[in-house]
């Protein structure tokens, strides 16, 4: 009996202890550990963004970001050293196609079940980036009170072709379009509408000019570009909408936003995939979370305008598309010229400092 007892009661341990070994692991987490309940972000996007986005990301999963800022190119360096043994999961922003088209051994193929619903421009058709936003690629921001100081009208300041203005010589914020992905849009943006025909040498011409009026000015991050007109160390900063709209809705009465009047381009802002994500599943989650009507809502909210357009911006400081000269780039010849142009540019911006 006494045996019987004993042996019931190691049944018993043994049970109890499997048991306990065998808890279901809460969402997200594996088997206790809380690695699988993370998601690495990296990203240049801007704080109006970043603060919408990534807490209801975390709201609607349980999945903690871990997020580290940096500009575009940053980003890519920092992914393309760490490819053996990466640390990101995903680059949320910046990834334009000709990012895609340099490094296409850093991203993991993906395509969202809400892909085909958005217009086929901005559908996933190289099968790594996720589109989630249109950005203000042309975005001149100005500090009113500089105009003022410098017996400028801001009214008579309409676009591109005002740049020039020999009372601006120095006063420009203005990106490196070789490392930062809103200063390419933006001399893209320029070499489409400043030529006789897009893309032209006349479009150079002009860009030769307006580095000259730069004197060597060489911003190195976006957020400093728009930072630094708010400031008032520049007058105009060449910049991208979303920023510079949150800029005005903080309350900002010394700044104005003018959409170049010879065109202005919006392009989908993409996401990717980093390959090897240590927390994969996670990052397509969030991946889906921001194609999805929740996330493109949540968009809506910002200064961003949402990539599904049947989804429109409830932000009154948007100004909207009836109002602004649109101009529709040729993203893939962009994208097959992008190392050439950033050539030319370096070559025409050193040449200037000379």
């Amino acid at each position: 009996m006494k045996k019987l007892i004993s042996l019931l009661l190691a049944l018993f341990m043994v049970v109890s202890m499997a048991a306990c070994g065998s808890d279901t692991p809460d969402a997200g987490t594996d088997g206790g550990n809380d690695v699988e309940n993370k998601l690495v972000v990296y990203t240049p996007n801007s704080d109006g963004l970043i603060n919408a986005v990534i807490p209801a990301f975390e709201a609607k999963t349980g999945i903690k970001v871990e997020l580290i800022t940096a500009g575009t190119g940053d980003c890519l360096t920092r992914i393309e050293s760490e490819k053996e043994n990466p640390y990101a999961d995903v680059i949320f922003g910046g990834m334009s196609a000709a990012n895609f088209e340099k490094h296409p051994d850093l991203w993991e193929a993906y395509t969202t079940p809400y892909d085909s619903s958005l217009p086929e421009a901005y559908q996933n058709w190289k099968g790594y980036v996720t589109r989630y936003c249109l950005d203000g690629s042309a975005a001149l921001l100005i500090n009113l009170d500089v105009f003022k100081e410098l017996n400028l009208n801001p009214d008579e300041f309409t676009g591109y072709n005002d740049l020039l203005w020999p009372e601006l010589y120095g006063k420009i914020a203005m990106g490196d379009p070789a490392n930062s992905s809103s200063a390419w849009a933006e001399l893209t943006n320029m070499l489409l509408v400043m030529g006789n025909e897009p893309y032209d040498e006349a479009a150079w011409s002009w860009v030769e000019s307006f580095i000259a009026n730069l004197n060597g000015i060489s911003i190195d991050s976006s957020s400093k570009i728009y930072k630094g007109v708010a400031e008032g160390e520049y007058a105009v900063g060449v910049s991208y909408e979303d920023p510079c709209v949150s800029l005005l809705i903080d309350g900002a009465t010394n700044l104005k936003l003018v959409y170049p009047e010879e065109g202005a381009v919006w392009l989908p802002a993409g996401s990717a995939i980093v390959k090897g994500a240590p927390h994969l599943e996670n990052a397509k989650l969030f991946m889906d979370f921001l194609q999805s009507e929740e996330g493109q809502q949540v968009i809506a909210t910002t200064t961003a305008r949402p990539v599904n357009t049947s989804i429109s911006n409830t932000n009154e400081m948007i100004l909207p598309f009836s109002e602004i000269n649109l101009a529709y780039e040729d993203i893939p010849y962009c994208a097959e010229n992008k190392a050439d142009w950033q050539k030319r540019w370096t070559d025409l911006f050193m040449d200037a400092a000379e």
